[in-house]
């Protein structure tokens, strides 16, 4: 049973940095894509960043080039990683972790930002980017 858990939320004023981690257990598959997700109040959920199991990514056009997605793979679990620069106030939501399906070998991998992509949800961690 797939676990993921966020982590590292917190208020920090514009321009400065802050970075959230997701602890995902009792993960075994070998190809997979993650996501990053946030949801502002009075707005639909939507994606920010997603990484899959070969290295290959997507950005939001809003935060590209200044949130960096990663992975590091443990035993029967992974940690995912949102590195966030240059933060504004427009980013201020609950950020979500999640997991698509395992991916079979004749499957392409492709990162996507589509609620529909992903399975797994963990219950979120809160940013908040004052002015």
């Amino acid at each position: 049973q797939v676990q993921l858990v966020e982590s590292g939320g917190g208020s920090v004023q514009a321009g400065n940095s802050l970075r959230i981690s997701c602890l995902a257990s009792g993960y075994r598959y070998s190809r997979y894509c993650l996501g990053w997700f946030r949801q502002a109040p009075g707005k639909e959920r939507e994606g920010v960043a997603s990484i899959c199991s070969d290295g290959s990514t997507l950005y939001a056009h809003s935060v590209k080039g200044r949130f960096t997605v990663s992975k590091d793979n443990a035993y029967e679990s992974l940690y995912l990683y949102l590195q966030m620069n240059s933060l504004k106030p427009e980013d201020t939501a609950m950020y979500y972790c999640a997991s698509g399906p395992p991916r079979p070998v004749w499957v392409n991998l492709t990162p996507a930002l589509s609620l529909s992509d992903y399975v797994y949800w963990g219950p979120g961690t809160q940013v908040t980017v004052s002015s």
